[in-house]
């Protein structure tokens, strides 16, 4: 008689083809959340002084921009 051969896997390569699917979207947001970090870090980084520009320029007394950019 012939032998059959089982369709399920044993040992590790059974164990670990289940969970891939967790790895995989782990992977995916941590890359994504890498990403957008990085993203945030820029936009902060050249946002933060024109958009006190910005607030300044739209205050109650209406200073100019030469009042807001002087140290004194």
């Amino acid at each position: 008689m012939a032998s059959r051969v089982s369709s399920k896997g044993k040992g590790k390569a059974a164990r670990g083809s289940r969970g891939s699917g967790g790895r995989w979207t782990g992977r995916c947001v941590k890359e994504w959340s890498t990403w957008a970090m990085k993203k945030a870090k820029v936009i902060t980084h050249y946002g933060f002084i024109p958009l006190i520009i910005i607030i300044g320029m739209n205050s109650k007394p209406k200073p100019q921009l030469s009042q807001l950019l002087s140290p004194v």
